[in-house]
């Protein structure tokens, strides 16, 4: 049986992404800088009006997996595709990039699979208008005991808790990795979600192994400035990190407090920052590495995506960290 050093768990999107202006925004009513759920109509109508598209597989947490494969742990990802032409793009290129996708394609599924319009402006900015279909169907029965409870460290998204099903499904992902001596945590989402399951995300922070959110995302959690609301989150939970746009990184575990500086990089195209941060950091957690040297891990990697369209590596991240002396 394989024991894989990180397994995620969330909605498997492929990214569908557009430059505009926006100009092109307003025309469409589209709130700039944000991620909106979709219907299908509308799905559809935005799609048909994106130039130039270019497609790769996303989500969130599936993201941050493929930044964890790309610096060479063994990783699977736990999620749902229709069988297809974009859920077979989806599968295949997981597996190829070297990521495990335990649930195949599903044949005959009422919903499509899930696609998300990112129209990048300009300023780097994305306006992420996603359509959940098949993927947010995910429940219990989607995850696999031989994945879940054979993993050191497990990364749940949010955006899950959105369903009954998928409360479900993490919740089962979450107590088969405990029990098989993993770490289970969470990544907040954004700050809607956040809204959303307030109390349900603040029992989440007392009950797993990390945390990983934005400044917007604490303060929304605990309804209070950041100071604060960190300071609440670190009294409850077993590692808190928090990301600030432009500012430094915080990461506290209860008896250490870090800040991590970093880099201002102008984006080429903003989207996946924060997930492959987190894949950053997840790597230097699985590789024991100081809460210091893991926050730069997770700043070195997202400005590696920002520098380039799409959410996912193109540069061989370890070689990065070597090159600034964390490996």
């Amino acid at each position: 049986m394989t024991r894989y050093q990180a397994v995620g768990i969330g909605n498997a999107v492929i990214d569908v992404l557009s430059e505009c202006d926006d100009n092109f925004l307003a025309n469409m009513g589209i709130e700039k800088g944000i991620m909106q759920l979709v219907e299908r109509e509308r799905g559809e109508m935005l799609y048909g009006a994106m130039k130039d598209r270019r497609q790769a597989p996303g989500g969130s947490v599936g993201n941050t997996i493929a930044g964890l494969g790309n610096l060479g742990l063994s990783t699977a990802f736990i999620g749902r595709v229709k069988d297809d032409a974009l859920g077979q793009f989806y599968a295949s290129a997981l597996e190829d990039a070297g990521t495990a996708f335990p649930n195949r394609p599903i044949a005959g599924a009422e919903l499509p699979s899930s696609r998300s319009m990112i129209f990048v402006t300009p300023d780097g900015e994305r306006s992420m208008n996603t359509y959940l279909g098949v993927s947010s169907e995910i429940s219990p029965a989607d995850v696999p005991e031989e994945v879940a409870g054979e993993c050191d460290i497990l990364f749940l998204e949010g955006y899950l808790y959105d369903r009954p099903e998928g409360k479900e499904a993490f919740t089962q992902a979450a107590r088969l990795c405990r029990a098989g001596g993993g770490r289970a945590g969470i990544a907040l989402s954004d700050p809607f979600c956040v809204d959303r399951h307030r109390e349900d995300f603040r029992r989440l922070v007392r009950e797993l192994d990390y945390v990983i959110g934005n400044e917007h995302e604490w303060e929304s959690l605990y309804q209070t400035d950041l100071s604060s609301a960190l300071e609440q989150a670190a009294s409850e939970s077993g590692l808190v990190v928090c990301t600030r746009s432009g500012h430094d990184v915080v990461i506290t575990d209860g008896t250490e407090l870090v800040e991590v500086p970093v880099t201002r990089v102008v984006p080429v195209d903003a989207t996946g920052a924060g997930d492959l941060f987190a894949a950053g950091f997840i790597y230097g957690m699985a590789q024991g590495a100081d809460l210091a040297i893991s926050g730069r891990m997770g700043c070195v990697a997202a400005a590696e995506v920002i520098s380039h369209f799409g959410a996912r590596p193109e540069t061989d991240l370890k070689a990065l960290f070597r090159k600034e002396g964390l490996i």
